[in-house]
């Protein structure tokens, strides 16, 4: 069975506490964009193994086996009946982007082993499951907007769509890890309410709707910096760090012809919104 984990950008990003746990509380709002990998899952024969995992397309730093597709296979394992399967994963969604692809992967490899072997599971017996294995990982279940809180595992849907503007992503080398993200934020209670300012007109959320990481991101990769502004000067209405990763996202009324010659040193993307 072949399915097409997508990814999301973050709306907005507010990081307003540090918790007890050492964790974080914020508020962001979840958009899923068409940017998606490839996973096919088929019966495995022979079946003298569990499982085969075959990786192709953008490098997935780590042990194999640590990916979360196999340890989401694992935990159902201890609850259902699933046979041998043989697992093609073929990244596009780069890592560390901030577009949460290994998130969506863990996500629609559940939802697909439900399908394929009668599992039973709810679309909120999933988000639970899922929920364990990062805090994004419900969101890919049903992909829709939402506005999230917690630590992002709290989720409220909400009626807001992009659809008709041209998402472009571009994200270039440079490695922003979570914990240097969060090295230079002070958690403090957001002064907008995001729910509101995503009804403005799109042209208004330069001013309106900012990402806390970006404060802590940009001067230590002026790169970054320089992408996001290079992206209005080529008539971006809106653009921004996407999540503590390095992918700087940006909505056109148009097509930009000249995104790959301008960023040809990045991973770049462009696509209609429907």
């Amino acid at each position: 069975m072949l399915s097409f984990p997508i990814c999301k950008i973050n709306i907005g990003l507010h990081v307003t506490e540090k918790r007890p746990d050492g964790y974080h509380n914020l508020e962001t709002i979840f958009y899923p964009i068409p940017l998606h990998d490839n996973l096919e899952i088929n019966l495995l024969k022979p079946d003298d193994v569990p499982y085969l995992l075959n990786l192709a397309g953008h490098k997935i730093e780590g042990n194999p086996e640590d990916n979360l597709v196999i340890k989401v296979l694992n935990s159902l394992k201890a609850d259902f009946n699933i046979p041998p399967i043989d697992i093609h994963l073929y990244k596009r969604v780069p890592m560390g982007a901030g577009l949460g692809g290994g998130s969506s992967d863990a996500a629609m490899f559940m939802k697909t082993l439900n399908e394929m072997f009668d599992l039973g599971m709810t679309a909120d017996e999933m988000e639970r499951r899922i929920a364990t294995f990062g805090a994004d990982c419900a969101f890919f279940i049903k992909q829709q907007p939402c506005y999230a809180t917690g630590i992002g595992n709290i989720l409220s849907p909400i009626d807001f769509t992009l659809n008709g503007y041209r998402i472009v992503l571009v994200k270039p080398s440079d490695f922003v890890s979570t914990k240097e993200a969060y090295a230079g934020i002070t958690p403090k209670p957001s002064a907008i309410n995001l729910t509101e300012a995503i009804r403005r007109p799109i042209e208004e959320w330069k001013d309106l709707i900012v990402n806390d990481f970006e404060s802590s991101v940009f001067p230590a990769h002026p790169k970054i910096a320089a992408i996001k502004q290079t992206l209005y000067d080529m008539g971006a209405l809106y653009a921004s760090m996407s999540g503590s990763g390095s992918t700087v996202f940006a909505l056109f009324k148009h097509r930009v012809d000249e995104l790959e010659s301008v960023f040809s040193d990045c991973f770049t993307f462009q696509e209609k919104l429907r």
